[in-house]
């Protein structure tokens, strides 16, 4: 990033100017002991992303700059000396992707998590609020993002819908809404371009909107799932620069070749092994791996937390721990072009974590532009309340009824179209029984039925979904990547009405019924997905929707049940997937609006 984009940066988010002359006189003249530090962290390990180093070293800050790097005990003269006792002083960690809307909180209550893990700066997607609300929810993300400990940098949502033709959502952005929102000075970039086959197949949708990433000099971010050989070089050749959807070793040298950035991500845990393996295997850690958090949902990011879990996850994997903080610092803050942050170097930014250790990770205190901002896991600094209205009206749909959750058949018998298997989805095809004039669905299967819940239709699209266990209630949910329409699972029609209409009356969120009761609901009135409720309670209310849920199938992959179930309706990724039209396939572009082949 130029000088003249990190004071844009500056003015736009409210944070200090380096650039500032005469914090910059203060920073020079402490530096070199004419004026004492603000703050001097003292007898200390510099964690060093540059050299490889963990060296002795004490750090003095003048307002929001680093102002020195020096030998341990060479100075005293601060107006707060703050003893580490060996501790290890490192950058603040950089998040180069993620969705806030998966933790279900709002930026504000996501700052005041995160922050005292350490995490001082994220690339936030607002992808889920665009989808639901168009470019008033992306202008309520860059007003909700303002005045935080945390930096927020935002980009502008590159696939709403993800699927164009497969699903609707509560907008349509094409170029001409890409290139308002790259015009905007506190979008960063393209997000995530998630219409691989627009992409490839140069469709003038998704190749305006790219094209308008590629003008305004910001970066374009990817979405490469299963993509290999030509199609991979195709879609790095159209412009697209990072991926963080990593299957194996295999995959991620394929794309460290190609020339992506990558951003490992602790959601995909399964993954992070094998990139370990793809390391060791070249022999380093090259300076294009980053990484993120994506989706975390609340109870996992107050219990575990975000990408200080990761950093714990790579070393106990095998990773040497200075080398995956690099990769969330230094590598980071390359990627997005930010040079004030990443490193522990005098005229950087005050962006400072003390560890107790690069193994374990246990966060002692937190700097952010050289303000003590948490100690020991608490918030040192209050934090303004929430300002911005969140759109609203996002919930346009009646009530509904059982008769909706049935599909039509002639005769005794009929051969029906399924989508089978959870993960991976693939197209199957079942013979079931047909009783008065329905479908009888398996016992061993359950129906997904998702409502348009933006006003284009009353009707739901239906699709019978194999290998989900046996179920004895209903599950309903607004938070459905990518659209986020409402989508309702089970077999009995009054409990999915049920979950349905408990939905819609609260505005969104989660809910879990059977035998006519409510066992569990998380409602989330921003946009059917956020709560402004405490994280803390919003991670219980979630802790209670996915138990219940899994009280209600028998289906033995209950953990990632709940991950599974927001994800069945992405459109954009290849196999069938039950969306607002039907079911759909993300590579083929066939819909089946009727999942019966024969009476």
């Amino acid at each position: 990033m130029s000088a003249s984009s990190e004071d844009n940066a500056s003015r736009t988010t409210g944070e200090p100017d380096l650039n500032d002359r005469a914090m910059r006189d203060r920073a020079v003249l402490a530096a070199r002991g004419k004026a004492p530090f603000d703050v001097l962290l003292s007898g200390g390990l510099v964690a060093d992303v540059v050299t490889g180093e963990l060296r002795e070293a004490d750090v003095g800050l003048v307002g929001a700059m680093i102002a020195s790097v020096h030998p341990r005990g060479a100075r005293s003269d601060a107006g707060r000396v703050l003893a580490l006792a060996g501790a290890v002083i490192a950058p603040g960690l950089i998040d180069t992707h993620l969705h806030i809307e998966s933790s279900m909180i709002t930026p504000r209550s996501y700052a005041g998590v995160v922050v005292p893990q350490g995490t001082t700066t994220i690339c936030w997607d607002p992808h889920e609020l665009g989808n639901v609300s168009g470019l008033d929810g992306v202008r309520w993300a860059v007003e909700a993002a303002r005045g935080l400990p945390l930096r927020i940098l935002i980009e502008a949502p590159s696939c709403v819908p993800s699927a164009p033709g497969l699903e609707r959502c509560g907008a349509d952005f094409r170029a001409d809404a890409m290139a308002e929102m790259l015009s905007w000075p506190e979008i960063i970039g393209v997000a995530e371009v998630m219409d691989m086959r627009g992409v490839l197949e140069r469709s003038p949708r998704m190749s305006g909107i790219v094209q308008a990433g590629l003008e305004s000099g910001k970066l374009v971010c990817g979405h490469a799932r299963g993509l290999e050989g030509p199609a991979l070089q195709g879609f790095v050749a159209g412009g697209i620069e990072s991926d963080h959807e990593l299957t194996d070793r295999h995959d991620i040298l394929s794309k460290l070749r190609a020339g992506m950035a990558i951003e490992l991500r602790v959601s995909h845990e399964p993954v992070l092994p094998e990139a370990v393996a793809a390391f060791r295997e070249i022999g380093r850690v090259p300076q294009t791996v980053t990484l993120c958090t994506d989706d975390i949902f609340p109870d996992d990011l107050v219990k575990q937390g975000g990408m200080v879990h990761l950093l714990r996850r790579l070393v106990h994997y095998g990773m040497d721990g200075l080398e995956a903080l690099r990769c969330a610092t230094l590598n980071a803050a390359q990627r997005i072009g930010r040079r004030d942050l990443g490193l522990v170097a005098p005229g950087r930014r005050a962006d400072l974590v003390v560890f107790d250790n690069l193994e374990t990770f246990g966060v002692r205190q937190v700097f952010v532009s050289g303000i003590h901002a948490a100690s020991d896991g608490d918030l040192h600094i209050a934090m303004r309340p929430d300002t911005a209205a969140p759109p609203g009206g996002t919930m346009r749909l009646t009530s509904v009824s059982a008769s909706q959750f049935l599909i039509p058949a002639s005769g005794t018998r009929a051969m029906i179209r399924t989508v089978s298997k959870p993960r991976f989805t693939q197209w199957g095809t079942r013979e079931v029984a047909v009783r008065d004039g329905h479908v009888v669905i398996p016992a061993d299967a359950a129906l997904m039925a998702v409502f348009n819940r933006y006003g284009a239709s009353a009707e739901p699209g239906l699709g019978v979904i194999e290998g989900w266990g046996e179920w004895t209630g209903a599950i309903a949910t607004t938070v459905l990547h990518d659209s986020h329409n409402l989508a309702v699972y089970g077999r009995d029609p009054d409990d999915m009405a049920l979950a349905a209409n408990t939905l819609i009356a609260s505005g969104g969120g989660m809910v879990v019924t059977r035998g006519g009761r409510i066992l569990a609901e998380l409602p989330l009135p921003v946009c059917g997905l956020l709560s402004t409720d405490d994280p803390q309670d919003v991670a219980r209310q979630f802790v209670a929707v996915r138990e219940a849920a899994a009280s209600v199938s028998t289906w033995d992959g209950v953990p990632v049940m709940i991950k599974l179930i927001i994800g069945a309706s992405l459109a954009c990724n290849a196999g069938p997937h039950v969306t607002d039209l039907g079911i759909t396939d993300g590579m083929t572009g066939e819909i089946v609006t009727d999942c019966v082949l024969a009476s």
